[in-house]
């Protein structure tokens, strides 16, 4: 072989190296970033996930006190009980009644009165009103308003989506920095060296613990978008305009108080409730007044989506008219209410609940790690981002940020206002610019 080409091949592999170095910088500080803004949001929403996984579990304890009651005769006739009950609540628009199996718990009416709503907790023998007290108010409600909306409505609500949105860059930018490159062994990649302390406990706990839950995390990310505020509405303007008006069950919230209407609601009859109890809906399960069909609704709220059923009953002889379950739903809908199902833990029980759990301990281990890392290398008044490189991969990273920004939204809209703020903001203030890390790109520019 003519020794004059090894320069050619040094170059090349001089090149492809440096090219390397170059990808590697410039996802490692996307990952820095979005790490950093992530964080506190991840944090959150674990907590409050792995909380939430156990909602069935904390009503039931909520509603303790409610159950197996003493009754010293039959119980009234379930219109008697919510004339005794709304005797207090003259005004009050009834929403829905739980179906309970068990003839001495207490039945729960929920009502609407002056823009409030109130959970009734009616005595099934004597109709006494045991408590009244909000929904919205329970454990499980605070920790979902907080896991979906941070407390603040609307705001909350696009503050998540956005987090969530440039996880998806957190975990795809977190693979490319996890990938073993020349390391001997397995320790650091598939296993975390715990022994070896310092930094390097540090790295690998968050590498590698990241590693294992990329694909969980992915799907929670995923099944999470129909929730979301921008994404979600977009995507179910686009599947009407597809397939016509559809009611999703997976939208938002899986309990419905209902809209106040400007004509009563019946009290529903012994058959019609004696029907409602006789079809075995999967509980929770409520019997609301259908106002567009003018009969009685009885819908399963099972978090378990693919277990909901809903059916309807004639308003005077409980005769069943129409009843649809998970199976008559299209199949878009049919993988997103399994995807929510498995989100929230209850697809296949126990397990589930615990795997999510696993899942949200080991994203805040993951978050606390990364965040150890950052303080104990971050150099004094400076926020300790990786230095910039010079735009090798500019094409590439831009087509990667057109694809982001149209697949989501939230991400693209975020890109556009820092660029901008750097442009016409940051670049202004030389310390700020220094501080973030941001500056050599400033002199270049």
């Amino acid at each position: 072989m003519n020794q004059a080409t090894f320069p050619d091949k040094e170059s090349h592999h001089q090149r492809s190296t440096a090219r390397a170095g170059h990808w590697y910088r410039t996802l490692w500080r996307w990952h820095f970033y979005a790490g950093l803004f992530c964080i506190p949001f991840v944090v959150i929403l674990s907590v409050t996930g792995g909380i939430y996984l156990f909602k069935p579990q904390l009503d039931h304890w909520a509603e303790r006190d409610f159950r197996n009651l003493a009754t010293a005769g039959k119980a009234l006739p379930i219109e008697k009980q919510i004339e005794h009950a709304l005797v207090a609540y003259p005004d009050a628009m009834l929403v829905n009644i739980r179906v309970t199996a068990n003839t001495q718990d207490a039945h729960r009416l929920l009502i609407r009165q002056g823009g409030e709503t109130i959970h009734l907790y009616v005595h099934p023998a004597t109709g006494e009103v045991l408590q009244a007290n909000n929904p919205d108010r329970r454990l499980t409600a605070w920790v979902k308003n907080l896991h979906g909306e941070l407390l603040i409505g609307t705001a909350g609500s696009i503050l998540v989506e956005l987090a969530a949105c440039w996880a998806f860059v957190l975990l795809m930018t977190g693979v490319y920095l996890w990938w073993p490159r020349g390391q001997k062994g397995l320790g650091g990649v598939l296993y975390p060296r715990l022994r070896k302390g310092g930094r390097t406990f540090w790295r690998d706990l968050h590498a590698v613990i990241g590693f294992w839950l990329v694909g969980l995390t992915f799907f929670l990310l995923i099944t999470a978008l129909p929730w979301s505020q921008v994404w979600g509405s977009a995507f179910k303007e686009l599947r009407q305009l597809a397939s016509g008006p559809t009611e999703h069950s997976w939208r938002i919230s899986s309990h419905s108080h209902g809209d106040r209407t400007s004509y009563d609601t019946p009290l529903p009859t012994t058959k019609v409730w004696q029907q409602a109890r006789a079809l075995e809906f999967a509980p929770p399960v409520e019997l609301s007044w259908d106002h567009q069909r003018h009969h009685w609704k009885v819908a399963s709220q099972h978090q378990n989506r693919p277990l909901r059923q809903t059916a309807w009953l004639d308003s005077d002889t409980g005769e069943l008219i129409e009843s649809n379950g998970f199976s008559e739903k299209g199949a878009l809908d049919k993988a997103i209410g399994i995807g929510i199902a498995a989100h929230e833990g209850h697809l296949f029980g126990w397990l589930n609940q615990l795997l999510g759990l696993l899942t949200a301990l080991g994203l805040i281990t993951v978050c606390v790690s990364g965040a150890v890392m950052w303080w104990r290398r971050r150099p004094e008044k400076r926020l300790g981002a990786p230095k910039p490189v010079e735009a090798h991969t500019g094409k590439v990273i831009g087509g990667l940020v057109l694809l982001l920004g149209v697949l989501l939204p939230v991400v693209g809209l975020s890109l556009i206002a820092l660029w901008m703020m750097e442009r016409w903001v940051v670049r202004r203030f030389k310390s700020v610019a220094v501080w973030l890390g941001v500056y050599r790109d400033i002199q270049e520019s």
